[in-house]
């Protein structure tokens, strides 16, 4: 009999062979067999002949003089059918481009996912040529530290802010707050004032600057960040210097979302 999908019996296989290609990120290219099995807490017969099997499609990749895998380019070949933020991206790509030209930073667009901040898109300084191994297109970071994930946790409904803030946070530098009360106090200021001015949080020596997108009924649909070296950021009476050239570039992401 046909199921809606919700109630489907999983595939256990499955389930196993997305652990693994979930086991590498940023900061995990390559992952030796002892690593994956820790990480996806499989037992290592059965995760050897996941990764065989996954790299008979060219989804991992064995590294035969370090004996580590990483993931192979039979994934790079799925990106182009990922509709996951495409409409978003297409509209604020040009307003990102602008604003990292303009403010002299790298520009970043932020979208809430699973208790999350994912990165959906970013345009590099042409100036800078800084980068931090977590900050790539697709990275998923706790909402506790810097400046487009902590929008974004502000502007979360109380019971989704609850649900994140009762997980597990992340702690990249001494500066990052992991405290629920003490996050819950830096949420009613960040929607109080409409921005967030983040330093050393998320690295040492960057700091970031993040605003809300919002649509044409005031729902938060994304946040817009600019990241670069803290010295690069002129403040002055409190309020950073660049705040209006990132609101606007917001304000126009936002005026330009189709409605619905």
């Amino acid at each position: 009999m046909a199921d809606s999908g919700g109630s489907l019996s999983k595939v256990r296989a499955v389930e196993r062979a997305m652990a693994l290609l979930r086991a590498f990120g940023p900061t995990s290219t390559r992952l030796s067999l002892a690593e994956l099995t820790r990480l996806s807490g499989l037992d290592k017969g059965t995760t050897r002949r996941i990764l065989q099997t996954l790299a008979s499609g060219d989804f991992i990749e064995f590294d035969d003089t370090t004996k580590t895998y990483s993931l192979g380019p039979g994934i790079l070949l799925l990106l182009p059918g990922v509709r996951y933020g495409s409409d978003l991206r297409d509209v604020a790509a040009p307003a990102l481009t602008r604003l990292a030209e303009e403010s002299g930073a790298t520009s970043y667009l932020w979208t809430y996912f699973d208790g999350f901040a994912m990165c959906l898109d970013r345009v590099k300084s042409p100036e800078l040529h800084i980068d931090t191994l977590r900050s790539g297109i697709g990275t998923r970071v706790t909402l506790n530290h810097s400046a487009g994930p902590r929008v974004l946790l502000a502007y979360l409904s109380a019971e989704e802010r609850g649900k994140v803030l009762g997980a597990p946070l992340e702690q990249p530098t001494s500066r990052s707050v992991v405290d629920p009360a003490m996050l819950e106090a830096s949420a009613a200021k960040i929607r109080k004032q409409g921005w967030e001015f983040a330093t050393d949080d998320y690295a040492l020596g960057m700091s970031a600057l993040g605003v809300p997108v919002l649509n044409a009924r005031g729902e938060l649909v994304a946040s817009v960040s600019i990241a670069s070296l803290t010295p690069q950021f002129s403040v002055a009476d409190g309020r950073p210097e660049l705040l209006s050239l990132v609101q606007k570039t917001a304000l126009d992401i936002g005026a330009r979302l189709r409605p619905g």
